[in-house]
């Protein structure tokens, strides 16, 4: 079910024991490791969350990925969220249960990051002696758009964003449009911390080719579109033969999506688009930096793509690449202020294909250089502040409420 995990490192008497909680797999979330990276030199930190433990901590509860059901009985579950029972749904579940119950049997802590909205109200149940700091990621009450999730999830994240993150310190969120729809609804104000990736100061722009070489890295997904990627470049060397390539490093994560776009690519001789397998996550600034554009066109097809800030985006810039985006507000705004690349003019093939061709070498060098410019105050660890502060003021007995 769940188990008491210990690690190498050994516990300072003299820090404080910060929790992460996160019901996610930690090992596999950057979010979670770049908080495990940031910490873990100031505080004892014990982690909480799916999988093993993650490297540099002292602790860790495993949560087994069986618990994350609600109920065995998935008709109670749903009972449960139409008769808005949330209490008792949520801590009447084996998952929160398990949670409390183990952080019971050791030391108390004296601080706890609870990450998303369902972290949350249990990093509040735990009581820690210098409080909590919530970091919510992405616009919980909008993360389904589909009927059922409006009806039944929805109303649990409003439910923990009314009741349980005003009790909380401090808040952080993904991107400050997020951040304002939080204020607005709930009266909240988060600092943002966008999922920057770290600076490598070793990275220098590709020398250039005869072509441009585009790149997207990520999940075949259909909610990414990444098909309207391929139909652009495909459009863009109908017009223009030889002039692009578009490499498609993907997660088959959607079997059917990824077998579809790889018939969609075609023969790249001809339409010049590739699908490649996933690098290990280590490798992908590296790879990237082959390349001379980023490509991201993120369909607004839910509030918080609308609003995406994604990794991706600073993934691209710390390989000194060119972007190229549609118009979502938050990388639009960033590679206008920065000249870091292009916008296009909206999120369909001929939209994109037509920034494409506007492009030029010259275009191209300027993207790259601007990207190089920026890495270095584009640094995770520099735009992650917001998280060291608000522990560093719990530590210290200071907290600030989130609040006006």
């Amino acid at each position: 079910m769940g188990a008491r995990r210990k690690v190498s490192m050994s516990p300072d008497a003299a820090r404080d024991r910060l929790l992460i909680l996160s019901f996610s797999k930690l090992v596999k979330d950057p979010r979670i490791l770049r908080q495990i990276d940031l910490l873990a030199g100031d505080y004892d930190v014990i982690t909480c969350g799916y999988g093993p433990a993650p490297a540099g901590v002292i602790d860790h509860i495993e949560v087994d990925e069986r618990l994350a059901a609600w109920r065995p009985n998935k008709f109670l579950a749903a009972s449960l969220l139409l008769l808005r029972r949330h209490q008792r749904l949520y801590f009447g579940s084996a998952r929160m249960r398990l949670v409390r119950g183990q952080v019971a049997l050791r030391e108390p802590v004296d601080i706890v990051l609870a990450n998303d909205a369902l972290g949350v109200p249990v990093g509040v149940s735990l009581a820690p002696r210098k409080g909590v700091h919530a970091d919510l990621h992405e616009y919980a009450p909008r993360q389904g758009e589909k009927w059922w999730w409006k009806l039944l999830v929805a109303p649990l994240m409003d439910w923990s964003c009314r009741r349980y993150v005003p009790q909380v310190a401090s808040v952080t969120t993904v991107a400050r449009g997020i951040a304002d729809e939080y204020a607005r609804e709930y009266g909240f104000h988060p600092e943002v911390v966008p999922n920057a990736t770290p600076y490598r100061p070793e990275m220098t722009p590709s020398a250039p080719a005869d072509h441009v070489r585009i790149v997207h890295m990520g999940l075949a997904s259909p909610s990414r579109g990444v098909d309207v990627m391929v139909d652009a470049v495909k459009l863009a060397n109908e017009r223009h033969p030889g002039r692009f390539t578009l490499d498609l490093i993907l997660v088959p994560s959607v079997a059917s999506y990824h077998r579809m776009l790889v018939e969609r690519a075609g023969d790249a001789s001809v339409t010049g688009v590739r699908v490649l397998p996933p690098v290990e996550f280590g490798r992908i600034v590296p790879t990237l930096n082959q390349y001379d554009l980023g490509m991201h066109i993120l369909p607004p097809v839910s509030f918080n793509n609308y609003w995406a800030l994604p990794n991706k985006f600073f993934e691209f810039v710390q390989a000194r690449l060119g972007v190229v985006i549609g118009p979502s507000p938050e990388m639009a705004r960033l590679v206008r202020e920065n000249d870091l690349g292009v916008v296009a003019s909206g999120f369909g093939a001929a939209d994109v294909a037509a920034a494409l061709e506007a492009v030029t070498p010259e275009d191209v060098a300027r993207y790259k250089a601007a990207a190089a410019a920026v890495a270095e105050s584009f640094d995770g660890r520099r735009l992650s502040e917001p998280w060291v502060k608000a522990i560093g003021r719990l530590a210290g007995g200071t907290s600030a409420t989130s609040r006006s």
